[in-house]
């Protein structure tokens, strides 16, 4: 048997949903049992390990493609369209994730070598896990059978994960996810104001002094970890908020608008269909309804 076969005949007997909890902390499990759409998704930072099926990522202009025994780091909080191309009830899409804390992380990398910042660090990166890795997933994902060893063993073997993730082609990923003076960290700055201040007009030079960058370099380095421009990306997180404001309580769409920072309503309704596929009333009523039922 393959080391993927096993570490799948390990964790689906755990995976109850689609998307399960486990007790072992920042450990998450997910199964689909037919393919989706394209849905719009903002990647936490996490590293994902598919097990089974396939999946596919649209990031600006970058698709990324990922099957059983590869896996996907996503060190920034990331705008994407995320879709399960190969799922089936008799072989539903599975993966572990593991939720990337950056405080473990920066213990880790005490002990780790160090390693080279590429000239233009991206914030995301799919590559296929070798021996060692599936051996460590493989350890964590037996201890939901021995529930008793979790407070001991799980600790222990997170830091085998990000430490084989941390010699692997991901390893620059999580470096600048701890870090407080690198590219990574600085853009990162600069996402983070974006999504505090979504409703606010912004600009590209205000950005860039937040980033302690010039303009032009900001703009780089930007498109390089997100994909996508600063409006671009503010445009995402607008609509995300507004899919949220509309599933949590009855509202109206124009409302909702100018709450998140359109001026026009129009405008809104065609940006917010061109990406959840529906208008943003129809899209309301249907989340309420998931929603009653749920």
């Amino acid at each position: 048997m393959s080391k993927i076969d096993d570490l799948k005949l390990l964790t689906l007997p755990h995976a109850h949903q689609l998307q399960t909890i486990t007790p072992i902390a920042r450990v998450e499990i997910m199964k689909l049992e037919q393919p989706t759409t394209l849905q719009p998704v903002i990647y936490e930072p996490v590293v994902c390990l598919v097990l089974q099926g396939g999946k596919r990522a649209v990031i600006g202009d970058r698709v990324l493609h990922y099957t059983a025994g590869d896996y996907f780091v996503a060190a920034a909080e990331v705008a994407a369209m995320g879709q399960i191309t190969e799922a089936t009830p008799d072989r539903p899409f599975l993966a572990v994730n593991l939720l990337l804390d950056p405080y473990v992380i920066t213990k880790v990398l005490l002990d780790a070598p160090k390693g080279k910042e590429p000239a233009k660090p991206a914030g995301f990166v799919a590559t296929s896990a070798d021996d060692q890795m599936m051996d460590a997933w493989r350890r964590m994902v037996s201890l939901l059978d021995r529930p008793d060893e979790v407070s001991v063993l799980s600790p222990m073997i997170e830091r085998e994960i990000l430490f084989r993730l941390l010699q692997g082609p991901s390893g620059f990923l999580l470096r600048q996810l701890t870090g407080s003076e690198n590219r990574l960290s600085s853009i990162r700055k600069a996402m983070s104001w974006i999504r505090s201040h979504f409703a606010e007009p912004i600009r590209v030079e205000e950005l860039a002094a937040i980033a302690g960058m010039s303009p032009s370099v900001f703009h780089k380095h930007f498109k390089a970890v997100t994909a996508l421009s600063p409006i671009q990306y503010q445009k995402q997180i607008r609509l995300h908020e507004a899919r949220s404001r509309l599933a949590q309580a009855p509202a109206d769409a124009a409302g909702v608008a100018f709450s998140i920072g359109y001026e026009s309503a129009s405008q809104f309704s065609r940006e917010y269909k061109r990406l959840f596929g529906l208008s943003p009333a129809r899209d309301a009523r249907q989340l309420q309804a998931m929603n009653s039922q749920g």
